[in-house]
C-alpha cells in the first residue's frame, strides 16, 4: 500500500485514509470491513463506474446524477472523517 504523505509528514490522518485498504477488502470480498474501514467506498465504486460507463453509454441527465453522487461522497467522506476524529 501507498503510504499516506500526510500522515507520514504531520503524523495526522486525512479524509482519504483508509481508502486503499477498503479497496482491497472490496476486491477481497469482505464488504462489511471494507463499508467500516472506509465508509464512502461503495459511493465512489458507484460515481467512478458511472462515470465510465457514460464515457462510453450517453445517459440521460448524467450531469446531475454524477453531481448528486459526487455530492453525497463528499458528505460521507467528510463526515466519517469528522466521527473518526471525535470517537
Amino acid at each position: 500500500m501507498i503510504p499516506c504523505l500526510n500522515k507520514k509528514l504531520f503524523g495526522v490522518e486525512c479524509p482519504g485514509c483508509g481508502i486503499q485498504r477498503s479497496l482491497s477488502l472490496v476486491i477481497h470480498g469482505e464488504f462489511t470491513a471494507a463499508f467500516k474501514m472506509y465508509p464512502a467506498i461503495y459511493l465512489l465504486i458507484l460515481l467512478f463506474t458511472f462515470i465510465g460507463l457514460n464515457f462510453f453509454f450517453k445517459f440521460k441527465n448524467s450531469n446531475k446524477i454524477i453531481s448528486i453522487l459526487a455530492i453525497t461522497s463528499i458528505i460521507t467522506i467528510i463526515l466519517s472523517f469528522i466521527i473518526k476524529k471525535i470517537i
